[in-house]
């Protein structure tokens, strides 16, 4: 006879932090509220009965205002060493509604900070349990967001090369949004890249445990994830306009602006190391129609998503200022008001600045 599976979820995580400030942060209110939900969710309510058989409950809220209710009772509470306590979903979770789990957590003073040992027992089934891992993982990024002084800088960490333009368009986005992170320089098939992106191109992100690869993917993951400015346009039409140009840029406009022309002056490929004409005049003529379908669709907009800047202005906006630096692509855009315009307005945001380095005088990390 078979024994029965063990679904049991093991999570450790290190946060630094002293251990009674880590362990409050779990039994205490308005700590709990702070923190104790995945990313893209809030805490609607928490309440806690801080005690042996005492209850507690927490009311997490979605982006769209659904609401996911869990609550328990503590087994065990000592403070900064121990806590376990049952964990019961009101709604469905993975089939979980009803059906009591149990959470033991030790906490091991370490390197300066806490050590959080989790043993989440009880799951039905693999996907239960792998589905609370995510959640857990989310809700720990959280909890460091909190009680590490470096705050989110702590678990966003963003590889890739500064003069990358899609790596300039994750720190224009990640400064839109406000958010702390950490910068890692790395090279495309650097081993630090590979770890995360399949094919091995930059940019690169990590939250926590939490991989992301692709520009556009991470900047949707920032935006709705965090608080802050929306990067994502309120009307459905903006929203369809801002999905067509993060669309067309990779679809049309980084080959031809990019790979084809910015990168035949900055890595020459032609004749005695001097650009490839033929490859240049090529690419400019490819360039007319994308550049003149933006000028048309920037026709009294001030950005591409309407009123504030978009995933789509992010995306372009290192592009088009690599494009301008440039003989054929300066006059191209010299010819086009409503682009200058909008990216007149891009450079002069913070986060444009924030996301140019020093050194960043001509894209010659740039490679994709």
């Amino acid at each position: 006879m078979n024994a029965p599976q063990d679904f049991t979820l093991n999570l450790t995580r290190f946060i630094r932090a002293p251990r009674e400030k880590v362990f409050d942060a779990f039994v205490d209110e308005a700590a709990l509220s702070r923190w104790h939900c995945p990313r893209g969710m809030s805490v609607a309510s928490a309440t806690v009965d801080a005690r042996v058989d005492g209850a507690w409950r927490i009311e997490m809220r979605t982006g769209d205002n659904a609401n996911h209710s869990v609550g328990g009772r503590y087994r065990e509470i000592k403070r900064a060493e121990r806590l376990v306590y049952t964990w019961v979903w009101e709604q469905g979770v993975d089939g979980m509604a009803g059906l009591q789990t149990l959470i033991e957590i030790d906490f091991v003073a370490r390197d300066g900070g806490t050590e959080i040992q989790m043993r989440h027992s009880g799951f039905p089934a693999e996907a239960a349990r792998n589905g609370h891992a995510q959640g857990w993982n989310s809700v720990f990024n959280r909890l460091t967001d909190l009680l590490d002084e470096r705050g989110t800088a702590a678990t966003l960490i963003l590889l890739g090369e500064p003069a990358s333009s899609y790596v300039r368009s994750a720190r224009i986005g990640l400064a839109e949004k406000g958010l702390a992170y950490t910068f890692q320089r790395a090279t495309p098939h650097s081993p630090e890249i590979d770890a995360i992106h399949p094919f091995g191109k930059m940019p690169a992100f990590r939250d926590g445990e939490t991989e992301i690869w692709e520009t556009s993917a991470i900047l949707r993951y920032i935006d709705e994830g965090f608080d802050g400015p929306s990067l994502n346009p309120g009307m459905v039409v903006d929203r369809a306009r801002t999905e067509t140009w993060v669309s067309a840029v990779g679809a049309y406009i980084y080959d031809a602006m990019v790979r084809r022309y910015v990168l035949q002056y900055v890595f020459p490929r032609g004749e005695g190391g001097t650009p490839d004409r033929v490859v240049i005049g090529k690419a400019a003529v490819d360039m007319v129609c994308p550049l003149d379908a933006l000028e048309r669709c920037l026709q009294g907009r001030e950005f591409i998503g309407g009123a504030a800047p978009s995933y789509a202005d992010i995306l372009v906006t290192p592009i088009l200022d690599y494009l301008g630096r440039f003989p054929e692509g300066g006059q191209l855009l010299s010819d086009r008001p409503n682009i200058r315009r909008a990216l007149d307005n891009m450079r002069a945001r913070p986060s444009f600045a924030a996301a140019t380095a020093p050194h960043d005088a001509t894209p010659a990390a740039q490679a994709r």
